[in-house]
């Protein structure tokens, strides 16, 4: 006889329906303003309302969408306050981050990062967005993990995900590569000043990428 099939517990169904949603607004495949009806994503997610209402509840409390009546549901709108905050809280905590690495990092560690610019590159070449979001992510990430900070790590834990949401904004590809490269040099260099400038630098002109794709030219109080 065959052995019953497993049964999914109620919190895994929760997690892997909320993670596929989070990578459909953040890939955007889901944009802003679309609706998330339950009744339709549990029919395509084959699962039953209750786990499909509690991961829209976290992604509202994520960010990512809102409750514009108690019946309608949808993907957020960012505003220009939502990005300013965002990259203000990014510039913070990524220019500390990266003075950190630059005077902790290994041999081991720093051909991590080549290798992610090498991945980069590549994905750059085939205009593959996806594939992009994904390496500057994880290049973003090792950065953090070099500087050897869990608490670094557990603040920006929770905006993460509204940060590669608006990385994928960005679509000048090859300028963010070589950004990406000329910090990775000033990383490599172990010069904490040095390292802390690029990335302020870096943070700044993507902000100014992500301001100018959502909502055209910069005004004068951006």
């Amino acid at each position: 006889m065959s052995s019953p099939a497993k049964i999914e517990p109620l919190g895994a169904v929760r997690e892997r329906v909320l993670a596929a949603l989070r990578q459909e607004i953040i890939s955007g495949r889901l944009r802003p303003g679309d609706r998330l009806v339950e009744r339709e994503l549990a029919e395509r997610f084959g699962v039953s309302r209750v786990p499909v209402r509690e991961a829209i509840r976290a992604l509202v409390a994520e960010g990512f969408v809102l409750f514009e009546t108690p019946r309608r549901t949808v993907v957020r709108r960012l505003s220009r306050t939502d990005v300013k905050e965002l990259f203000e809280l990014r510039e913070a905590l990524e220019v500390y981050a990266a003075g950190l690495a630059a005077s902790r990092a290994t041999p081991e560690a720093l051909a991590e990062l080549r290798h992610l610019l090498d991945q980069a590159a590549e994905a750059t070449r085939a205009g593959d967005a996806e594939t992009i979001t994904d390496i500057n992510t994880r290049f973003h990430d090792r950065i953090l993990a070099l500087a050897g900070n869990s608490l670094l790590i557990s603040v920006m834990e929770p905006v993460d995900g509204r940060l590669r949401w608006l990385t994928r904004q960005n679509e000048e590809w090859p300028q963010l590569l070589t950004e990406h490269r000329d910090l990775y040099e000033a990383i490599a260099s172990g010069d904490p000043d040095r390292a802390r400038t690029h990335a302020l630098n870096h943070v700044q002109a993507n902000y100014r990428s992500t301001v100018r794709h959502l909502f055209g030219e910069l005004s004068e109080r951006s």
